[in-house]
């Protein structure tokens, strides 16, 4: 009875690794291109060019301190 349970336990291990979400980081190509497109583009589209989520393209660009220029902020009307 006592090996069943180790497998059952050993089993929601397994499942428990295959539920993380594998992160690639960030080449400098990839930054650099970021640092081009981001301050004038929408996040969502340079998110579908870099083929990357919008919550990363944003937290990078954030960690990275770019900002919107405020000509691009303006044209959506929040300037």
């Amino acid at each position: 009875m006592a090996k069943k349970r180790r497998k059952a336990v050993k089993k929601e291990k397994t499942v428990s690794r295959k539920s993380k979400v594998e992160r690639s980081s960030w080449s400098r190509g990839e930054v650099a291109q970021l640092r081009k497109l981001f301050v004038s583009n929408s996040t969502k589209d340079v998110a579908k060019q870099l083929r990357r989520s919008v919550k990363s393209v944003g937290q990078k660009a954030s960690r990275l301190g770019l900002k919107k220029t405020k000509r691009y902020m303006k044209s959506l009307g929040r300037a």
